[in-house]
């Protein structure tokens, strides 16, 4: 066989080949390259949206979380606001109660002083009627003189 005989078989046998692997073997290559490029793709499009999705529930979560702090905020200066009221209102009633309880004192006090008066006034009475008994050396009836001794009495009430 001569050089160029085997050329034209070695082409037709390449052309067969070829024509075989382009009718079988490369549509189901293109086919899974384009499945795997059309996956990539896919996962490339999730991943960008996974991506805004993401920025946009961090946006959702600052938000959330300025709030939670102004409510709290809020709720920390009304509850400050309250304890204040309340503070306020607790001195006014001690000052109440501490005046209450120094009129009380006050008239008790009174009481007391006009209680030691009576008692000493009793207890000179006693003593001048004594002093008087023995002045005049001789006894003297505290219920015959009852007038003379509510006279001094008053004398020394007045």
């Amino acid at each position: 066989m001569s050089i160029t005989s085997t050329l034209i078989v070695q082409m037709i046998v390449f052309l067969a080949l070829v024509g075989f692997t382009m009718k079988f073997i490369w549509p189901p290559i293109t086919s899974a390259l384009d499945e795997r490029a059309r996956k990539i793709a896919d996962g490339l499009a999730a991943a960008e949206k996974a991506k805004f999705e993401l920025a946009a529930a961090d946006k959702r979560v600052e938000a959330e979380l300025t709030k939670s702090r102004n409510e709290m905020a809020a709720l920390l200066a009304d509850a400050e606001r309250r304890g204040q009221v309340i503070i306020e209102t607790a001195k006014g009633r001690s000052i109440e109660e501490g005046n209450k309880i120094i009129a009380a004192a006050r008239v008790e006090a009174e009481q007391q002083i006009i209680r030691a008066r009576e008692m000493l006034r009793e207890q000179v009475a006693v003593l001048a009627v004594k002093g008087a008994e023995q002045i005049l050396r001789r006894e003297v009836n505290a219920g015959v003189h009852a007038e003379l001794l509510s006279r001094l009495q008053a004398e020394l009430q007045g």
